[in-house]
């Protein structure tokens, strides 16, 4: 598969390459030159199938001439070893896609996982590697745990200091041995910053063998492309083209790959950009005018993303399929509202937690009775203990990955914003 570079079109690299380099020229993104679509038998085909292997076949019509089928087909296996997708009835016409039964309780467990084993196939045992990522919450667990005691792969995960969980921070702040976590004095767009400048820097690149593993990176965008297709396969077949997915949005990643899905022949009526008060692309498509604002802390911290990277893809994707960006339904929600939500959908019986409850409120408001509504759980609640405890006045019991965690020391180091402080982290302590 061929991929080119959103700001340097004439860029082009393999999968391999992609996957290695995280961006190209100019920080620019991969994205696929060509995107396959298929026709309603070969989509009829792919719904009987089960998850590994349907995803297996997605993700060959993208890399098929850089690894065979029955060896792709191990390391999707090897990646998505964990509970598939489910779907949870929340009313008559809305459900939930609880994408959170994965090692660190987040849906960023499918395209982390993926991406790891990518890198494992064919990385070169005699060179050394080093993720660098920025976290807004979930994908530095999901980072951490999947890369955790690989040979020659060490990882450096930025985050926002005092700005995510205690929990989701316990989940991978405490592993040690290839990890390193920095806390940074400023917000995740900062943090996303540094990364920025560590991939324009030529002496980090070439030294430390430099890679990324956010939503930048497209392996892990390509992996999260898998579930929307299993969330149509689990729907009932006469709702098949009345689905409306809303999705709570930070660096836009799970909106690109439902909208590739769509693109590849699944007909999804129609997507939310579900968003917290950090509200960038809703004002965007309203007004016709991008003017990110400074990050605001919320309760939904994984949101609090003012420059959603994958934006560019997402335009690039409305440009390539002709799709007018206007149709894109996008909207924003406050804390108060969220916490209302929250309640709201404790007294219905299920039990959600700030994104999830973002995207769930964007979706009622969107939907008719004719439609079939899926709002995605990002996250299990108890990643944000304390705020679903106080809202709903209930005690929440703790999944054992979170609990073996509870009690074990923060290792992590602590860091302003300055590229030159962390560059030279980067270079002499790791």
């Amino acid at each position: 598969m061929k991929l080119y570079n959103l700001k340097e079109k004439k860029e082009e690299v393999s999968f391999l390459d992609a996957i290695q380099y995280g961006l190209g020229k100019k920080q620019g993104l991969f994205f696929p030159k060509y995107l396959p679509k298929f026709n309603s038998q070969v989509l009829h085909d792919l719904i009987k199938m089960d998850f590994i292997t349907r995803s297996t076949h997605i993700l060959s019509h993208f890399i098929s001439d850089e690894i065979s089928f029955t060896n792709l087909k191990k390391q999707v296996k090897l990646a998505f070893n964990f509970k598939k997708p489910t779907i949870i009835p929340v009313t008559n016409n809305i459900s939930c896609l609880e994408l959170f039964h994965g090692p660190t309780l987040a849906f960023k467990d499918f395209g982390a996982r993926f991406m790891a084993q990518m890198l494992s196939y064919w990385k070169n045992k005699n060179s050394t590697m080093t993720i660098l990522t920025a976290t807004s919450g979930d994908t530095g667990a999901a980072v951490a745990h999947a890369f955790y005691c690989m040979n020659n792969i060490r990882v450096v995960i930025l985050y926002p200091k005092g700005r995510i969980s205690s929990l989701q921070e316990k989940l991978f702040c405490t592993l040690g041995k290839n990890i390193h976590t920095i806390a940074i004095d400023g917000s995740f767009d900062d943090c996303q910053c540094l990364v920025k400048q560590s991939f324009n820097d030529k002496q980090l690149k070439k030294n430390i063998g430099l890679n990324s593993a956010n939503s930048i990176n497209i392996s892990r965008l390509l992996a999260q492309i898998c579930y929307y297709f299993e969330a149509f396969a689990l729907i009932p077949e006469k709702y098949h083209n009345k689905i409306v997915i809303s999705i709570p949005c930070g660096n836009f990643g799970n909106l690109t790959a439902g909208l590739i899905a769509k693109s590849l022949g699944l007909p999804i009526q129609s997507f939310i950009a579900a968003t917290n008060s950090n509200d960038t692309v809703p004002r965007f498509l309203k007004k016709g005018i991008w003017d990110p604002k400074k990050t605001i802390s919320t309760i939904s911290n994984a949101m609090d993303i003012s420059q959603p990277n994958n934006w560019p893809r997402v335009e690039e994707l409305f440009k390539r399929k002709k799709w007018n960006i206007s149709n894109l339904i996008s909207d924003s929600v406050s804390d108060k509202k969220t916490i209302k939500t929250l309640k709201e959908l404790y007294k219905i019986g299920y039990i959600s937690e700030p994104h999830a409850a973002i995207a769930y409120r964007i979706l009622k408001k969107n939907i008719t009775k004719e439609n079939f509504g899926l709002f995605l759980g990002t996250a299990h609640p108890s990643k944000f203990q304390d705020t679903v405890e106080k809202a709903l006045n209930i005690k929440l019991s703790l999944p054992e990955s979170l609990q073996s965690r509870i009690n074990l020391k923060n290792i992590s180091y602590h860091m302003k914003p300055n590229f030159l402080k962390l560059k030279n982290f980067l270079l002499t302590q790791i």
